[in-house]
């Protein structure tokens, strides 16, 4: 983490604990893969845009991950998902991030022969000679039963590469199609190797899916606004210490909240919930973390206490290694 001084200026959008490499795929890496794969995408920039990110017409959250479908022809070899992970690091080190955790499901590149193993290393190639300190988070997949063999698959790679850049296993995917409590078993093999557990929770479903996680093991929260339905699910998150990693603009895309001004930030500060503020999806959703907190600044009326409450949070809840974090700690007292 060397010459952090010339990132002062991107402050507070440093950190993104929320970040997934398919739906945050430069729009000319896209165009790259497409080329390289003999594989058709639409031509012209805002075409292309079109094409990979949602429009003001989006329904709900199933609408919304119907978008991932465009991306996941393009990530079905080593050589394509390495090439996109190095694009997006090298994409946010120029936004100024100092620190990234990025999610990846390595089932859903399978499709062409590749094993999770394979997919995951590749992903984790790009990690290794990036500028930008960062960790990988794998998802396992919501779905029916013939999902749950890939999901044990993905706990089982997380395991062995643990140590090795991998820093936590994620549950991700439809959640009013498929309740949090039906994974029960994918939370206990999660536990049983030692990684953290985080699980999108609280989004489309109501707050007993956040209960449901948080008595399961996870220590955050993909969304988890919709804790706010339940003051005993709120008590629990408080209690427990577990961080809700916050995406505005994808809730407002997926018609969680009809504008930044009605997002709950407020009123999560102030029931003493851990936050921290993520971009989710750079691509689909056709922002930055930069545009994360620009919105919330402009709409919550934070104080700069508060602004470093969220950061220091956000340090806290991050999986990096302990001289990292002291590093984040250190740029984050030369802003006083």
């Amino acid at each position: 983490m060397k010459d952090t001084s010339s990132h002062i200026s991107s402050y507070p959008a440093w950190i993104d604990l929320h970040l997934h490499l398919d739906g945050s795929m430069p729009l000319p890496t896209a165009r790259k893969l497409a080329e390289r794969q003999g594989i058709s995408l639409p031509s012209g920039t805002q075409a292309l845009r079109r094409h990979l990110s949602v429009a003001d017409g989006c329904r709900d959250l199933n609408d919304y991950l119907s978008r991932f479908a465009a991306v996941d022809p393009l990530l079905q070899s080593k050589e394509a998902i390495t090439t996109c992970m190095t694009d997006l690091l090298e994409e946010l080190h120029r936004q100024g991030l100092q620190y990234a955790e990025v999610r990846f499901a390595p089932q859903r590149s399978c499709k062409n022969g590749l094993t999770q193993y394979e997919a995951a290393e590749a992903a984790l190639e790009a990690m290794r000679h990036s500028p930008l300190p960062c960790g990988l988070i794998l998802s396992m997949m919501r779905g029916d039963e013939t999902l749950r063999k890939a999901n044990r698959e993905t706990v089982e790679v997380a395991c062995a590469l643990q140590g090795k850049g991998v820093v936590a296993v994620d549950l991700a995917g439809a959640e009013a199609l498929h309740p949090t409590h039906l994974f029960r078993e994918e939370f206990a093999a999660v536990r049983a190797t030692g990684l953290p557990l985080i699980v999108h929770a609280g989004e489309a479903a109501g707050a007993a899916s956040v209960r449901e996680a948080v008595e399961c093991g996870a220590v955050r929260i993909g969304h988890g606004v919709r804790s706010l339905e339940d003051e005993q699910v709120l008590r629990l998150l408080v209690e427990r210490g577990v961080t809700l990693e916050l995406c505005p603009t994808s809730n407002l895309n997926t018609r969680i909240f009809p504008s930044y001004e009605a997002y709950p930030l407020r009123r999560l500060l102030d029931a003493g919930v851990r936050v921290c503020v993520n971009a989710d999806n750079m691509t689909v959703s056709s922002t930055t973390l930069r545009d994360e907190w620009q919105h919330l600044m402009r709409t919550q009326q934070l104080s700069d206490e508060e602004i470093r409450h969220i950061v220091a949070n956000t340090i806290d809840a991050c999986f990096a290694p302990e001289p990292v974090k002291q590093q984040l700690l250190r740029l984050l007292d030369e802003i006083r």
